[in-house]
């Protein structure tokens, strides 16, 4: 059963690491595999204040949906793998693997709710800087790495918001 807490927390830190050195380290690279993280899912996300049209096309394709579902997928394998061996411990990495997805999405659907619920993944996409908050589901290895730079609720965040309303205004 010390498989489920041990789980949780290296699965949240496995997210921030992957996050922050692949989806961004490698992604920032045009010729990357992983450039749909920056060049799609953060110019859509920036584009539409949050919201990301991809999440409504059907997930199977080469797109940034798609390709986020094939490396969840890889990932799955050798966790999988480990079930015989860790059941606890795999059935918790396969169950957050599941739900970054779950949240992921709807937080790209429904940014209210990300606003609200995962405001740390909203700071990531909306904040001034876009190389912080690494976390998706929860926050806890940005807090320990100090890499938590809240944006929503303050000043900046309105202004921003303000700026943006008068583009679309005018």
């Amino acid at each position: 059963m010390i498989g489920i807490p041990l789980g949780l927390v290296s699965a949240s830190a496995a997210e921030w690491w992957i996050h922050k050195h692949i989806l961004h380290g490698q992604g920032k690279r045009r010729k990357s595999f992983w450039s749909f993280h920056w060049y799609e899912h953060h110019s859509a996300s920036l584009k539409n204040d949050m919201y990301d049209p991809d999440y409504r096309r059907f997930p199977l394709g080469w797109h940034a949906q798609g390709k986020e579902i094939l490396g969840l997928c890889a990932l799955a394998v050798p966790v999988a793998a480990l079930m015989p061996v860790a059941p606890f411990l795999s059935a918790t990495w396969l169950y957050c693997g599941a739900n970054y997805y779950r949240v992921h999405r709807k937080a790209h659907l429904d940014p209210e709710w990300a606003k609200k619920n995962l405001p740390w993944h909203y700071d990531h996409h909306m904040g001034p800087d876009q190389d912080a908050n690494w976390g998706v589901t929860r926050p806890l290895w940005d807090k320990v790495m100090g890499t938590r730079k809240p944006y929503v609720g303050t000043a900046e965040e309105e202004r921003d918001r303000r700026a943006r309303e008068a583009r679309k205004a005018g």
